[in-house]
């Protein structure tokens, strides 16, 4: 099983540089997807070893481009991997047992680099919702088969929730792990717009999502809101 973890990047040379380092162990490649970064970005991912693919940006648009250079070089599985988060060390051990029990793919729980009160309400709120409605987000790293990333069209180019989309499709496929070893992601914008109002305001858009209106309206709002 190869491998390959796909990091989408915009002006991520502070937080790169703290988890790239461990990606690389993990993982037979790193990719990093860039969508214009005019700080450091690109030059400390190749510093550290990882493949570079640059091109417009979007979260959407930059999954799908590293995930189309990752299958070009024979990768077996997808992860997706925010630049602000780690992996557990278990991580390739954890996603060999989940294939290996049939998953198609899957994400993770999460515990914030924070360890405030409030912190460790919103992960537990986080993964509550997560052990509920088996839709993990972004943050969570997806990870996902080849061929199911094939077939299910990768993600959409929407401006914001191409990852609720894409765990919707997944969970539909009913094969997917959570796995409970966390990774572990930067708390920096649920401190600056408070923990409680931060997971509110993300499940206020999912539910207009849920109900129908466009990503791109809700892109509109949730510009607004922050």
């Amino acid at each position: 099983m190869r491998l390959a973890i796909v990091v989408p990047t915009l002006n991520e040379e502070s937080a790169l540089a703290r988890t790239l380092p461990a990606a690389l162990k993990l993982a037979d490649e790193v990719i990093v997807s860039d969508g214009g970064s005019a700080d450091r970005t690109l030059e400390i991912a190749r510093s550290e070893g990882a493949r570079t693919v640059s091109g417009p940006p979007g979260r959407g648009v930059q999954l799908n481009r590293g995930a189309a250079a990752a299958l070009a070089g024979g990768a077996d599985l997808l992860l997706f991997l925010h630049a602000d988060t780690t992996l557990p060390p278990s991580a390739p051990e954890r996603l060999r047992e989940a294939m290996a029990a049939g998953a198609l793919g899957g994400a993770f729980y999460l515990r914030f680099d924070d360890d405030r009160p409030q912190l460790r309400l919103g992960s537990w709120l986080i993964n509550l919702r997560t052990r509920l409605t088996r839709l993990p987000l972004g943050d969570q790293a997806h990870f996902v088969t080849a061929d199911t990333f094939l077939s299910l069209g990768g993600f959409k180019e929407w401006p914001i929730l191409e990852d609720l989309d894409f765990a919707w499709r997944l969970r539909r496929l009913r094969r997917m792990a959570l796995i409970a070893a966390p990774v572990t992601t930067g708390a920096r914008r649920f401190l600056e717009g408070g923990v409680v109002k931060t997971v509110a305001t993300n499940w206020l858009i999912w539910g207009l999502f849920c109900l129908g209106v466009s990503p791109y309206r809700l892109a509109r709002l949730y510009k607004q809101i922050r």
